[in-house]
């Protein structure tokens, strides 16, 4: 399954994941956009969100943009 997702680092939220009308979803993660942190906290949060291991999680692409694409096995 591949979802579209926007993250929000530095966020002043808790973590969080919310679903969008679109079907797209929005990730508040507390860590700064710097060495891959945003990205390791929102695949964990994902992880968490969907009941899978953090391996089934990975990034296909936009691993410097802020819209991802992210494929749960």
């Amino acid at each position: 399954m591949k979802i579209h997702i926007q993250v929000k680092p530095n966020s002043k939220h808790k973590s969080l994941l919310e679903e969008q009308s679109d079907g797209t979803y929005v990730v508040y993660v507390k860590e700064p956009a710097v060495e891959g942190q945003a990205n390791s906290a929102s695949i964990a949060l994902i992880a968490k969100h969907f009941k899978v291991p953090k391996s089934s999680v990975r990034l296909q692409s936009g691993a410097g943009s802020r819209y991802k694409v992210i494929e749960i096995e």
